[in-house]
């Protein structure tokens, strides 16, 4: 167990949306690793579920997934007044202009190629959580 002096400050929140339970299970340790409260979801309507319930302070989002892909995912959360300033990385094994293009039309923040290192996952992570605090800042 940790000990704190005292106050102990509660873990950010991450949400991680993917079919695949290796990917899945790689970024929960991945993130757990680097300290934050970790939530998964195996598909769009399971992640929509969890979003309400955990309020997350940022997603990632694989984009092929079945019944809901991460872009109908994606749209759906940004759609939704309470999240649209939560950031959403979109996940996917294809490193393409088009999918980042579309990523960003539907409203996420940024991209991240499959398979992804710590180092890469937890950099993502320190990087939109800065913006939105700055964001929220002002």
């Amino acid at each position: 167990m940790d000990s704190d002096d005292g106050a102990t400050m509660p873990k950010t929140r991450v949400l991680v949306i993917d079919d695949s339970n290796t990917i899945r299970r790689s970024a929960e340790i991945f993130l757990k690793q680097g300290g934050y409260d970790v939530f998964l979801a195996e598909d769009g309507f399971d992640a929509l579920s969890k979003v309400n319930d955990h309020a997350p302070a940022l997603i990632f989002c694989d984009i092929l997934m079945p019944r809901l892909d991460g872009y109908q995912t994606c749209a759906i959360i940004k759609r939704n007044s309470r999240y649209a300033d939560v950031p959403v990385i979109m996940l996917s094994s294809k490193d393409g202009l088009f999918d980042k293009a579309r990523g960003r039309m539907v409203g996420s923040q940024d991209y991240l190629t499959k398979p992804f290192t710590k180092d890469q996952l937890l950099e993502a992570v320190r990087l939109h959580l800065k913006e939105d605090a700055v964001v929220s800042q002002n």
